[in-house]
């Protein structure tokens, strides 16, 4: 009896104060995102011995512009590498060996970045060093480029709120392939993939 008064008294005053230690919550100011292509293949016999199918992800933070603008210091500067997203880094999974905007870019797992100038935009694929993500993130050094790609850039008309990419398989027959958009504000950005 002593020993349960005991523990009721110390949860009463412990648990309170844990309570209030924790605060109340709020949402982060960006999420994370995902786009993906799988593929199968169309023998359903082939399909079954092959197992799962294999991928091409790319898991990314998206940022919201909030009425700012895009090319500041502080958000997407002119000149220097950028993250391609928000807080941790943009990690580029693939199954397969590709060829992203003619640059062979063999199976594996890769960190994106991008860099910014008023002329255009390149696109770095770099090999993942197994950094944590933020340092990945944060860190561009050009011996980890394996690609270097140019960029299609046009301007969007109506602005897009939210940073976000898209893997775009092409319909029809033949060598998988598609394109690789990115936009944000009224910025979008494009390259062709293929399976190598």
């Amino acid at each position: 009896m002593v020993r349960s008064t005991l523990a009721a008294l110390i949860l009463s005053v412990v648990l309170p104060g844990a309570l209030v230690a924790q605060g109340a919550m709020r949402a982060a100011p960006s999420g994370r995102a995902l786009t993906e292509v799988s593929f199968t293949f169309a023998d359903t016999a082939a399909a079954r011995v092959a197992g799962k199918p294999s991928v091409i992800r790319i898991d990314y933070g998206q940022p919201h512009l909030r009425g700012r603008s895009l090319h500041t210091e502080t958000l997407v500067p002119y000149d220097k590498a950028w993250r391609l997203g928000a807080n941790g880094a943009t990690m580029l999974t693939t199954d397969v060996d590709l060829v992203v905007g003619g640059q062979p870019v063999p199976k594996g797992t890769y960190v994106l970045q991008a860099m910014p100038t008023r002329a255009g935009w390149t696109l770095f694929v770099q090999r993942d060093t197994a950094q944590s993500p933020m340092a990945a993130a944060m860190s561009y050094k050009p011996e980890r480029d394996i690609a270097r790609v140019a960029l299609r850039v046009s301007t969007l008309a109506t602005p897009l709120e939210s940073f976000s990419v898209w893997l775009i398989p092409a319909a029809g027959a033949g060598t998988p392939k598609g394109e690789l958009r990115l936009a944000w504000g009224t910025v979008a950005l494009a390259t062709d993939w293929s399976m190598k």
